[in-house]
């Protein structure tokens, strides 16, 4: 109850009177009259003195000012603090592709919302983000893959991308309208590091087809694998949203892959118990703007 009258006492000496106080905190005036009687009782001092028209602090009460306002904002912090809303650390997991090219516009409007909110960003493998939510050891995970369903995760589908066959402009393949899984054999490939979900995606659709994959060169990022294609060592399967700039400006080529493929969505997954609170509901808000 002190943070009440302290707060009350804090609109008396800002409005210079009970009636105004009383306006502006929505209570009675007896009621405020009560806040600060219990205040100086409190404190052993009279803390408000009549001044003409209106209520001035006494020298006590000048002595309490800057404590009184100090206390009411350490609060607000804490309480931003413990709820999760304006300060804090925000731990995120994120594949390495959705790290590098989905996170960060995203992630700076976020910050604009919530400035106190320390983002902490661990680009892993698929495995490791959701062993890391279930643990609690992240508070988010990015996911790229088929619709992920688990009794403790709560996976919310952000988009839908196609995989695409990437070659240099100049492959002979870069002129068809969509590539079949035979096209590919004897090609070298540059791929990702085993753990990726759509490399494991192509070497299915190959293997089903009786095509045993050439893997050339394996890549933990994704410049590497795209220089690789750029210098015509090889041709690469990705995302649309890992190679979009090089797509459109035709510094790359992306066919689709013939067939029916499963249906790989960019995924936001979290803990079914948790709270969300205004500042992690507006995270999941930012995580879903084109």
């Amino acid at each position: 109850m002190e943070l009440t009258y302290l707060r009350t006492f804090c609109e008396v000496v800002s409005c210079g009177s009970y009636t105004r106080a009383a306006e502006k905190l929505g209570y009675a005036q007896s009621s405020v009259t009560a806040q600060i009687s219990k205040l100086e009782e409190l404190y052993g001092a009279v803390l408000l003195e009549r001044s003409g028209r209106g209520m001035i602090p006494t020298f006590a009460g000048n002595s309490l000012l800057p404590y009184a306002r100090q206390m009411l904002e350490l609060s607000g912090e804490a309480k931003g603090a413990v709820s999760g809303g304006n300060s804090g650390m925000l731990n995120i997991g994120a594949i390495e592709t959705l790290a590098a090219y989905y996170l960060p516009h995203r992630l700076h409007r976020y910050r604009e919302q919530h400035p106190g909110v320390q983002l902490r960003v661990q680009p892993g493998s698929e495995v490791q983000i959701i062993a890391d939510v279930k643990e609690k050891a992240a508070d988010f995970g990015l996911i790229f893959d088929v619709p992920y369903e688990s009794e403790e995760i709560v996976s919310l589908p952000l988009r839908q991308e196609q995989l695409f066959v990437v070659v240099h402009p100049g492959h002979p393949l870069a002129a068809k309208p969509a590539v079949a899984p035979s096209a590919l054999s004897g090609e070298p490939l540059v791929l990702t590091e085993e753990t990726c979900t759509y490399r494991r995606q192509l070497l299915q659709e190959l293997r089903h087809s009786g095509i045993t994959p050439r893997i050339d060169m394996e890549f933990g990022n994704l410049e590497g694998i795209k220089q690789a294609v750029k210098h015509r060592w090889g041709t690469a399967f990705l995302p649309r949203y890992a190679a979009q700039e090089e797509l459109d400006s035709g510094a790359l080529i992306g066919i689709p892959l013939e067939g029916e493929q499963e249906k790989f969505y960019i995924q936001l997954i979290y803990r079914k118990e948790r709270g969300l609170s205004a500042a992690f509901g507006d995270f999941i808000a930012a995580m879903q703007q084109q």
